[in-house]
This record gives structure tokens, sequence and C-alpha cells, in this order.
């Protein structure tokens, strides 16, 4: 699923209009009926319920203005619309419903004032009002105690932070959120943040459901603004998809679930299958007082499904790792510092390990300190002919990146995947934590067009770069994956799953890092995020991969009968 710009959204909205034929004003009809629906699915009935709709006067208040009528229409008991401007200030469609809205108010006014008359039928009686709030006295000073806060203020088109009585809307409506408990759902995006940055540009409203159009934007995604979006849902207004592909220009992309389905289904064990044929992997990692990386990592390896796994680690650090890893496991024994960690001696013996692996994994629990095991990296990396994954420690012993390494084009015979956090990519382009996680897209892009690697920048919301110049936002995980040992996790699953098909590395990158994130929601579900640690991951992968491969993924006695 694409991710777009404002700018982009609103060339297609153009296109949709002038292409498909659905007028602006339908647009804005089946806009505000999504938000409804999606009110009644998360929320409920509507009956006796008091919505508060605050609204700017673009056509994202435009769009609260049909979100008001439909909520009376079906049922509300009280809908109160707050426009932040005057009627007069505002053009096309959304003057038009917020006129309605202005009518629809008059009428209830007038028809209530009868039905109030009568005391048999007070239970009876609907109400919907319109105000004009024109100065920041008159925003500062509602008091409002409403069952639902509709934020129908600012929408995708701000540039700078917000002031004046919109300022004052969105502090109101964190307000009631925080003192009354009543949810908030948010139209295309929370007000006050930037729907081209990912950044909150200031104050911003703090969302429990966030209704986005047609495509998600980068700022419903990407944190930390992406975090105030509360839960995200993309609704469907009448663009075709098609039209979003061929002619949105947008690079980024929103992972799915089927996108993985589909990759598990094709790399699915047939009834032939051997240990060799679904993949064997070198996974080079460990050293003296850090095998517990390498234990995750390979055991992770086995449970995405490769056949086999050979670790290759320090020589004093055998006999350890062999009482820690599954007993499923192989481990070869390479030469040594004094230190404990590998020396670039060892680099002959690896390399012969490494000729007839499907995949290599390198990195976790390595160290990187002595520049003999620098050189062992560098120089393996270099001469290696297979698949690799690279991780922690491995990208540690060659920051700077290398420009040796760019001529080596991460060729489609042995193409290389980065997984680096923030830190270790600062490190590798040598700038700093800061600004890595304040541009994380673009730099990972850049970092794997210029590379010719694949590069997984870990995070909220990891970010997968292909060489081509595609982005790929992942959408599972959880702030209890935060822990010592995931990423050695990542690592082992990228690579267990590459070696069932490494003629597509970019679709074992994409998949790893959703399953990666999926088994993280499974076990916080169960456990929660507090207690979670890493082995929680693995142990809760084969979980994510059936939740998505469905029966397939469970196989199943053969029979055979005679009629």
């Amino acid at each position: 699923m694409k991710i777009l710009t404002a700018q982009q959204m609103r060339e297609i909205d153009r296109l949709t209009v002038e292409r498909c034929g659905i007028p602006y004003a339908t647009l804005m009809e089946t806009a505000g009926s999504r938000v409804v629906e999606a009110v009644i699915e998360h929320y409920g009935s509507l009956s006796g319920k008091y919505f508060a709709v605050f609204c700017g006067k673009g056509n994202n208040g435009g769009d609260g203005a049909v979100i008001a009528r439909l909520l009376f229409m079906r049922g509300a008991q009280a809908v109160d619309v707050f426009l932040f401007g005057e009627l007069a200030e505002t053009k096309g469609e959304a003057r038009a419903n917020f006129e309605i809205i202005k009518r629809l108010a008059e009428c209830a006014k007038s028809e209530n004032l009868k039905r109030l008359a009568d005391d048999e039928i007070k239970s009876s009686v609907c109400d919907i009002s319109f105000t004009e709030i024109i100065t920041e006295e008159q925003a500062a000073e509602l008091f409002l105690s409403p069952d639902v806060v509709i934020d129908a203020l600012l929408g995708t088109g701000i540039t700078r932070p917000a002031e004046g009585s919109y300022l004052d809307a969105i502090l109101t409506i964190n307000s009631i959120r925080s003192i009354s408990g009543a949810p908030v759902i948010s139209v295309d995006i929370p007000s006050g943040l930037s729907s081209d940055t990912g950044q909150a540009m200031g104050a911003h409203v703090l969302a429990d459901l966030t209704v986005s159009f047609t495509a998600p934007k980068i700022g419903n995604v990407l944190p930390p603004a992406g975090e105030a979006n509360g839960k995200l849902i993309i609704a469907s207004i009448g663009t075709p998809d098609w039209l979003i592909e061929e002619e949105s220009g947008s690079h980024l992309h929103l992972l799915e679930e089927r996108r993985i389905a589909d990759w598990l289904k094709a790399s699915r064990r047939y009834a032939d299958a051997y240990k060799g044929s679904v993949g064997d992997v070198l996974l080079i990692a460990g050293s003296r007082g850090k095998t517990g990386a390498a234990a995750l990592s390979s055991e992770t390896i086995l449970r995405a499904g490769a056949g086999l796994v050979t670790v290759a680690t320090a020589r004093s650090a055998q006999s350890l790792l062999v009482t820690q890893t599954r007993t499923e496991v192989m481990t070869e024994a390479l030469d040594e510092l004094e230190s404990g960690a590998i020396s670039h001696a060892a680099l002959d013996h690896a390399l012969q390990l490494a000729e007839k692996r499907t995949v290599i994994a390198l990195g976790p629990g390595l160290s990187s300190s002595e520049e003999s095991t620098r050189r062992f990296v560098l120089e393996f990396v270099e001469r290696r002919n297979a698949p690799m994954v690279i991780d922690a420690d491995g990208l540690n012993a060659l920051a700077p990146w290398p420009a040796n390494l760019d001529d080596l084009k991460g060729s489609d015979e042995a193409p290389i995947i980065i997984t680096p956090h923030p830190g270790e990519m600062a490190r590798l382009i040598g700038k700093t934590n800061a600004e890595v996680v304040a541009d994380r897209a673009n730099v990972a892009r850049e970092f794997a067009t210029t590379r010719h690697a694949i590069t997984v920048l870990k995070g909220s919301r990891t970010i997968i770069a292909a060489p081509d110049g595609e982005v790929y936002v992942n959408p599972t995980g959880n702030a209890g994956m935060a822990t010592a040992g995931s990423g050695d996790v990542l690592t082992g699953l990228i690579a267990g799953l590459l070696a069932q098909r490494p003629s597509e590395p970019l679709e074992a990158a994409i998949a790893g890092v959703y399953l990666h994130g999926l088994a993280g929601d499974l076990a916080a579900n169960k456990l929660g995020m507090r207690s979670m640690i890493a082995s929680d991951i693995t142990a809760n992968l084969s979980e994510a991969i059936l939740q998505i491969g469905g029966e397939a993924e469970r196989g199943g006695p053969s029979t055979i009968s005679t009629i």
C-alpha cells in the first residue's frame, strides 16, 4: 500500500475527479460515511451518545460537517459542531456542508422547542448545534463533556505549528480525552501533525482512532508523530487502486499482511523436501563472553524453516555455545585472539565453511574492538559468494562503510542485507544518532541506493529500503521488543527465510521484519511488554507464521483411498 505526501494526495484526488468522474462532493460525502462507520464499529451504537465535532475551515472541516450530519441522522442524541472561523470564510464543498449543518441546527432548535412543550415526549428530543468560534477567548472558554470527540480541524495541509484558536482547540480536545476518557477520532490525520515528515510540529491531537482516506500519509505511520494516530484505519472513498499505484509517484509503502502470506505460499514445503533443499545457513557469531547472541540467532534460523545451520565461533567460545544452543545446531571453531574474538587468521577456514552454504549471517556477539577482527569481517564480506545478512558487530566492524564494498553492488547472486539500529547506521554513514532518527526513511533509502544493499533500519516502524529506491514501512511490533537479543533474533529470522528462497532477498527481509514484529506482538499480548525477552519472540514465531500462512503451514498426514 502506497504512503503519500499531502501534495501527492491532492493530485490523486484531482485525478479521481478528472479521470473517474467522481465529484469532490461525493468524495467528501463518502469520507464522512467511512468515519461514521468506524465510530459505530469501534464504539457501538450512536443512540444516547453526545458528540463534539471540532472543524477547521478547509476540506478537513468539511468532512467533519458531513460526519456531524450523518451522526445526527443515524441516531446520536446530541451533536455539537464547532467551526473555528467564520462560515463566510469557508469555500466549495466544505461551505456547502457547513451551511447544511447550520440549517439543520436551526430546524432542530425549532422542532425541539415544540417537543419540549409536550412533557410526554421530552425523551425523544435530539439536538444538533452549530457554533462559529471566532476569537481565542471563545476557544479557550469551551467546557465540554462529550462521549466522543471528532477532530476535523487541520488535516494534511498544515506547514507550521497550530496557533491561536486552533491551538486552544487542540488543547481542549486533549484535555477532554485526558479528564473524561472520551475517545478522540481524527479525520485523515491528528490535527497539528505534519503529514509529510512524521514529526510533531508542536501541540497536536492525541487520537484513539484515525481514519485516513485513500492511502496512509507519512505522519500516519512514522514515529514519533505516527504514535499519536492511535489505531489507524485506511478507508477507500472511491479512488481505484491502479490510479494510486500508477500516478502517485510515491516510493513509500506500508506493508500489508497479504504480501507476507504470498511469500509464505511461494516458499511452502513440498512433499519431497529435505533438509538440504530448504537452506543451509552459516552463522558467524559469538566470541568469548558473547555466546548468547549466537544461540538466539541460530535457534531462530531453524524456527524460520531453514534445514541446516552451522555456527562458526571463536574457539574458546565453542564449548559454552554448544550448551546454549539447540541440539540441532552444528558448530565450528575459528582461530581467535587473546581477547576471545575471532582472528583474521580464521579467514580461510571461514571462507571454506561458506563455500557450499546457501546463506551467510554475520555479526551477533562477534565483538568489533580488535583490528584483526575488523580485517576478518571486511575481507570475508569482500570474498564471500553467497547472500549475506550483516548485523550488530559485523556492521560495527565495517564502520564507516568501506567504499570498496560499494563496488560489489550486492549482486543478484550474493546480495547483502544489513540490519542496523539507528546508532549502528549513524556509525556506518558518519552522522549522529539524532540525524538518523529524524529522517529514517530517507537515510535508509540513500544507503540502499548508493551502496546497493538492502537496508533494514530497525526501530518503531522498522524501515526496509531496497536498492531500486523503494522503501517499506513495517506496521508490526511493540516497545516490549526493545530488549537485549531482539536484533539477533531478527538476523536469524531473515537469514532462515532467505535460505529457503535465496533468489528473493528483499521479500525475505520484508517477511522477516513483519513476522518478527508480529511474533513480538503475540508475545506482548501473552506476557505484557515489560516482561518480554528476546527468546519470547522466537517462541511465538511459529504462531505468527501459522496466523498468516494458515492451514497450508500445518501440513498433515497423506491419505490414499481406493474406490
